[in-house]
């Protein structure tokens, strides 16, 4: 198990480009499965996830090619269907949780996908019932195996149909949409996931002469086509990882500017770090934060305690809720984070209240943050990560902090974050990678 030894209370100061999104590079990825021609991605994040998922890919019979760092050609002509069936299969799919995505292009494909129940962090409840069901609405017929926790499912040919998503899944949606492009007339989705991933998703399926329309609404319409051909598709940035920079800024009272953002695309991101009171311009397609010796959370009008939350795109992406949450601990006043999500993901608190943030952990969903304004520095402690998001959150704190933090099992950190501590040290950063003996 690696660890990061982080020696904090420095300030930071540079450029920074984020690395390609690692939730649409997932789903981009599984679309390769969707022609026999070949495929060109670009912007891939070098990230523990998406090597798995290539991996798993290349056992599956995909030619794969790595053309530079960051781009890759697929070519998906001779796919073994037989390798689904295989130990080695349920083994590698069952550590990744993105592997779930490659039941949609298969089943439009092929006729079937089978997948062991999917990994990825420990951050509560996720089910998978909106992907199984939107196949069966497509005609498709599901089977599960409780005692290996296998799913099957088939169907040939699949029939377009209309669909109200119990819920606004993004890998949801990412899924039906595939399994959909080459179903036979028209389907219609309605609560479909709309955030800037899954977008992307579709047009790429369009450039490869699908029919999707309504992209970037939460009403889809996709005529089948009988077969799909190669493309080039470039990643957007990541969010989440822009987030992260525009928190670290605040939190160490650094001056950073985050490179190439595709801002357009960042929603409400900006306004809500705005509300905790960072200063932040845009200046062209990069983020500027200067350097602040202090930050204040807004309030609402009628002077009530300001309370942010995860929602559905165009809303907030819990996935940054763990960013905004420690980046409360500094600022001057208080905040209320209500995680609707996951039941687990605000657990890691303990460790930042150890390290003397002021947090009150109201319930599983909710926790109130009261601002330290930078009067109380945290201090170091030893701590482990629980999952990706709450291990960079954890390793901000740790920066800000005074005095030594160890971080444990950072490949947590390393499924979602690209070479993150060469990159943090190009900024100044104090932090030093320690690989566990073998």
């Amino acid at each position: 198990m690696s660890s990061f030894i982080v020696e904090g209370g420095h300030q930071l100061k540079g450029e920074v480009t984020p690395q390609g999104a690692k939730n649409e590079a997932l789903q981009i990825l599984c679309a390769v499965l969707l022609t026999s021609e070949e495929v060109v991605i670009k912007n891939i994040p070098d990230i523990v996830d998406v090597k798995k998922l290539i991996d798993l890919l290349q056992d599956l019979g995909v030619e794969v090619n790595k053309l530079s760092e960051s781009e890759y050609s697929f070519k998906a002509e001779n796919v073994n269907l037989d390798y689904l069936e295989s130990e080695e299969f349920k083994k590698k799919g069952a550590s990744l949780r993105g592997s779930i995505m490659i039941v949609g292009p298969l089943l439009a494909r092929f006729g079937k996908g089978f997948i062991p129940k999917p990994g990825g962090d420990k951050i509560g409840r996720r089910r998978l019932d909106t992907h199984f069901i939107g196949f069966q609405k497509l005609g498709a017929k599901f089977d599960y195996d409780p005692v290996n926790q296998f799913y099957r499912v088939t169907g040939n040919p699949l029939k377009g149909a209309y669909m109200l998503l119990d819920e606004a899944s993004v890998t949801g949606t990412a899924n039906i949409v595939m399994a959909a492009s080459m179903a036979e007339g028209e389907t219609t989705i309605y609560n479909a996931a709309c955030e800037p991933y899954l977008q992307q998703l579709c047009e790429m399926i369009n450039r490869m002469g699908g029919k999707i329309t309504g992209v970037g609404s939460n009403l889809l319409k996709i005529e089948g086509v009988k077969s799909l051909k190669g493309t080039e598709h470039r990643v957007l940035p990541d969010m989440i990882e822009i987030g992260s920079f525009i928190g670290l800024a605040a939190m160490t009272g650094s001056e950073i500017t985050i490179k190439d953002v595709s801002y357009d695309k960042l929603g409400v991101i900006p306004t809500i770090f705005r509300r905790m009171g960072i200063k932040l311009e845009r200046r062209g397609d990069d983020i500027y934060v200067p350097a602040q010796n202090n930050y204040e959370i807004e309030s609402f009008i009628d002077g009530s305690i300001m309370t942010i939350s995860d929602a559905p795109w165009p809303g907030f992406t819990p996935d940054l809720l763990s960013i905004v949450l420690v980046t409360a601990t500094q600022a001057r006043g208080s905040v209320l984070i209500h995680q609707k999500m996951f039941e687990s993901r605000l657990f890691f608190v303990d460790k930042l209240i150890d390290m003397g943030a002021k947090i009150i952990l109201c319930d599983p969903h909710r926790a109130t943050v009261i601002g330290l304004d930078k009067k109380a520095p945290l201090k170091g402690v030893t701590m482990t990560s629980p999952d990706i998001r709450a291990g960079v959150s954890l390793l901000i704190a740790a920066l800000s902090a005074e005095g030594t933090s160890t971080i444990h099992n950072i490949n947590q950190i390393d499924r979602g974050y690209q070479n993150i501590d060469t990159r943090l040290r190009a900024l100044g950063a104090k932090i030093t990678r320690v690989d566990s003996p073998k």
